[in-house]
């Protein structure tokens, strides 16, 4: 086999080499009116709109492990990861910014595979690269993304406005992403001395897929304009259900109630998890990385959240007095705590 060229990165430079990784980035939002190739991006926001700003910084090593993870779906990944928290608020992602910080192991070659996931992503979802940064790193690879949107004033959603006997809504499944990273440092594990290895993952495509690639949740934000919902609050699932929920109720000073036999999880996290031992359960309270989106609506629009098709109500809004509390099909309550299982009281 004819064994592919590999471009040192010093054999661009860094004005080069930008010149090349942005290449084909052609902005399509009217916002933009200068992307990438000057000193700072030019955005304006729709008429009668204000601007929402977020920024997410991976770390190789920590966030992701380039022994399994196929640089495309990185790049494509990085993106939702960094444009799902604009979503959280109920606002439109258009710009995106990335800075770098590569290490000498990365040649040219990798970082296109790279740059070629962030162009998928950005295509699918609409949103125009419109700058960053490349810096030499003597860690690894860093990617830092920061992600501009935009929204009508009133349309905006925090954390911090959810009332009481509000229902408490999530889209997709949880714990999946958690699962598939699980069944990754397995075959790592099990593989780490075998000369041609063959990971076993037939069978957990949807696990690989929610870990590696998750989907931006565009459609939920989209859903929920059509039906003409805003919720009273949102956030972007990233930490676990555990973890997010109570930093909802601690920006909405409330409890929650969110019941165990309505968290939606998907039958492959159930199988692997009984392959490995593990508890679903666990893995969708805290495994994290499932980027859905965890909001909450008035009571009145259960019927038209319902007929979304696209969501779950999992629970409800509770006083701030009686805290937050997990509850089992035989109406035991169990706290909610941010890492861990939670305990029973």
């Amino acid at each position: 086999m004819e064994k592919k060229r590999r471009t040192e990165i010093a054999e661009l430079g860094e004005f080069g080499l930008i010149d090349l990784l942005t290449k084909g980035f052609e902005p399509a939002n009217e916002s933009t009116l200068r992307g990438a190739g000057d000193d700072a991006a030019v955005i304006a926001p729709p008429a009668g709109e204000v601007m929402l700003c977020s920024t997410d910084t991976l770390l190789e090593g920590v966030d992701f492990d380039l022994t399994y993870f196929p640089l495309k779906h990185l790049g494509y990944k990085a993106v939702t990861v960094a444009a799902s928290d604009i979503l959280a608020m109920n606002a439109t992602p258009s710009q995106l910014l990335v800075s770098l910080g590569v290490s000498a192991k990365m040649s040219v070659e990798a970082l296109q595979d790279l740059y070629e996931g962030i162009a998928f992503a950005c295509k699918e979802q609409g949103i125009d690269l419109a700058g960053g940064d490349t810096k030499a790193s003597m860690t690894g690879l860093v990617l830092n993304l920061t992600v501009v949107g935009h929204a009508a004033r009133e349309k905006v959603v925090y954390r911090g406005g959810a009332q009481q006997n509000d229902l408490i809504c999530i889209s997709g499944n949880l714990g999946a992403a958690y699962m598939g990273l699980r069944l990754l440092e397995r075959e790592k594990r099990v593989l780490s001395d075998v000369q041609n290895p063959e990971p076993k993952f037939a069978g957990y495509e949807y696990l690989l897929e929610k870990y590696l690639k998750p989907r931006l949740r565009k459609d939920i934000v989209e859903a929920l304009a059509e039906e003409g919902i805003v919720p009273t609050s949102m956030i972007d699932l990233s930490d676990g259900l555990a973890s997010d929920l109570l930093q909802l109720c601690r920006a909405s000073k409330c409890g929650a109630r969110i019941y165990l036999d309505r968290m939606p999880i998907a039958r492959q996290t159930y199988a692997l998890a009984e392959e490995l031992h593990a508890d679903p359960v666990v893995a969708a309270l805290n495994g994290g990385e499932d980027h859905e989106l965890l909001f909450t609506v008035p009571l009145a629009m259960q019927e038209q959240v319902m007929r979304m098709g696209c969501v779950d109500v999992i629970g409800h809004i509770t006083p701030e007095s009686t805290g937050a509390y997990l509850v089992t099909p035989d109406g035991s309550d169990i706290r909610l705590k941010a890492q861990g299982f939670p305990e029973k009281e």
